[in-house]
């Protein structure tokens, strides 16, 4: 079994030196490896797997995995290069199952036995797909932030439309007094929105690219409301603004009551765990007096 482990391990180990030495060599994939990504933690481990991906036939194993990840990557991330980020994030798992799979062969050559090797392939099999889970958690938490900020603009952009305001500027001085909040994904998108305009979009670009960033579709439920009726203004620009808004704070009621029952199923376990622990406590001394 040792010798097992040991010509494995030294096949992942030359498997790992000829990516390494085929990715100095490509241009394409040196070119990747500039390209900023947050949340990559073995990206100099990882980066070497990139020569392995870049195969048709690497894709072609799992297409509609792929195209998920991707579609992930996009709305996290953005449209732009998303197709090199999900590689990224590809070799990223590569490497995590990499590294567990020599860590096994370690165990294994180190005295662990058979369970070394066994639980070295289980994890490198569990962490990747736990990445991509997370992954896919990230996005929904990021439509849930989007969902529950998007009623707090559209009231502020109703408010300023209401008082004589025109869209573009009730949006520009909400923005204004949200310059703190560019970490938050809804924000983050406005002000490029805004940036888009400065640069020479039209309105209709700008809120078009702006809804498939965003990719939910609340957001793209108000952009077509103010692109239908921007022109107008008034009071019907107002009425279709003050329609969309409680139709809005009715779906973020919703979000908010699911995040509750979240928040109250995931206590059941440490509330079973703290009884379990109390009837211990209270019956084990009995227990004691009985024996002696």
């Amino acid at each position: 079994m040792k010798l097992i482990c040991a010509a494995v391990a030294v096949l992942l180990a030359g498997l790992w030196a000829g990516l390494k030495l085929r990715l100095e060599r490509s241009s394409r994939l040196k070119a990747l490896r500039s390209l900023p990504m947050e949340g990559l933690r073995l990206r100099a481990v990882g980066e070497p797997m990139l020569a392995l991906l870049e195969r048709p036939a690497a894709k072609a194993l799992f297409p509609g995995y792929v195209l998920r990840l991707q579609r992930s990557v996009q709305r996290i991330h953005g449209i732009r290069q998303s197709s090199e980020r999900t590689l990224l994030f590809m070799a990223e798992m590569l490497a995590y199952a990499w590294l567990l799979m020599l860590g096994g062969c370690a165990m294994t050559l180190l005295g662990a036995g058979m369970s070394g090797l066994v639980m070295g392939l289980l994890l490198a099999v569990l962490v990747p797909a736990a990445l991509g889970m997370d992954l896919h958690s990230k996005v929904r938490q990021r439509e849930e932030l989007i969902l529950m900020e998007l009623p707090e603009l559209l009231n502020g952009i109703l408010l300023l439309v209401g008082a004589g305001e025109t869209v573009q500027r009730s949006i520009v001085r909400c923005m204004e007094s949200r310059r703190d909040r560019t970490e938050h994904p809804l924000y983050r998108e406005m002000f490029t929105l805004m940036a888009e305009w400065e640069s020479g979009y039209s309105i209709q670009q700008a809120f078009e690219n702006f809804s498939k960033r965003c990719a939910v579709q609340e957001v793209s439920l108000f952009t077509t409301t103010i692109l239908l009726n921007h022109r107008r203004g008034g009071s019907d620009l107002a009425l279709a603004l003050r329609d969309l808004s409680r139709v809005l704070w009715e779906k973020r009621k919703a979000v908010s009551r699911t995040r509750g029952e979240q928040a109250s199923s995931k206590l059941i376990f440490p509330m079973v765990l703290i009884f379990v622990i109390v009837m211990v406590l209270v019956g084990a001394p009995a227990l004691m007096m009985l024996n002696l």
